[in-house]
């Protein structure tokens, strides 16, 4: 916190020292190649004051100058590091108005690493399956730290974010298990005859970072189960009774009650289902 005196009678001039508090990377080690966030934080730097940005490795060797502005003290942007970068990469940002100039801590730089082959242990999975999330790392040191993120798949881009996995390298490889759960309502998922481009089931993936260098998986695809229930007016089971169930995809299933009048249907398409019995009065509804 800054003081100042003055007298009522008079106007004065104040002026506050400009620094700049802060240029630092959102990791500590990296890979060429990846994308590395950089942030600056600055005070008394007043909005739209000019900023010059220069990159560089260990041997001195430069890797591009930038220009900008300073907005609400900080200024944030994501640098990909080049392949060619050797040791540590830096950043030295310059605010010549003000004449500040401060050079980053080293964003220390493994070689060459490679994450590849990213996959699930099975294609499709229902609720409480055990899946393990597996991929290849090259070059990474045996436990270091992999973040793995799973996402609901969306067609136009926008993944939604399931959880976050924590996995450390081993061996050239890294692994996790997840107990696979939908985390929304079946019933709005359109159907077959809903959706304009047909029926989509949830399929999800996920992303394995290693020191900022990131793969994606193929998809797992959700199947759930139905389960058929027959009664009459006292609630007493109806058996043996055969049923057409129609699936959201527009598929059909059908088959038999048993003895105490249930059925159950697994690895079906997961949304609404239309359950009919031929034979019995009244004899439809949904399962």
């Amino acid at each position: 916190m800054s003081e100042h005196q003055a007298s009522t009678d008079q106007t004065e001039e104040i002026k506050l020292s400009s620094t700049i508090e802060q240029v630092m990377w959102t990791r500590t080690l990296a890979s060429p190649g990846a994308e590395v966030g950089l942030r600056i934080f600055t005070h008394n730097v007043g909005n739209g004051a000019n900023m010059e940005i220069k990159l560089s490795d260990n041997t001195g060797a430069s890797h591009g100058t930038y220009q900008n502005k300073i907005h609400g003290g900080r200024f944030s942007v994501d640098v990909l590091v080049p392949d060619d970068a050797d040791g540590a990469f830096f950043a030295t940002v310059k605010l010549a108005d003000h004449g500040l100039e401060k050079k980053s801590d080293p964003l220390m730089l493994l070689p060459g690493i490679e994450v590849s082959n990213a996959k699930w242990s099975q294609s499709e999975a229902s609720r409480g399956d055990i899946v393990q999330l597996t991929a290849d790392i090259r070059n990474a040191p045996d436990f270091s730290d992999a973040e793995i993120t799973v996402f609901e798949l969306d067609p136009d881009g926008a993944h939604e974010v399931i959880t976050k996995l924590s996995a450390m390298t081993d061996g050239g490889r890294v692994e996790v298990a997840w107990e696979f759960d939908f985390p929304g309502d079946v019933k709005d998922i359109p159907s077959h005859a809903e959706a304009d481009d047909g029926y989509k089931p949830p399929q999800f993936f996920f992303r394995v970072d290693v020191f900022a260098k990131t793969a994606d998986s193929d998809l797992l695809t959700f199947k759930d189960f139905v389960e058929v229930r027959l009664r009459d007016d006292d609630g007493a089971p109806i058996p043996d009774a055969e049923y057409v169930l129609h699936l959201p995809d527009g598929s059909q299933r059908t088959g038999t009650l048993d003895a105490e009048g249930t059925a159950r249907e697994e690895d079906v398409p997961p949304g609404v289902c239309v359950v009919v019995f031929p034979e019995a009065s009244g004899g439809s509804g949904s399962a």
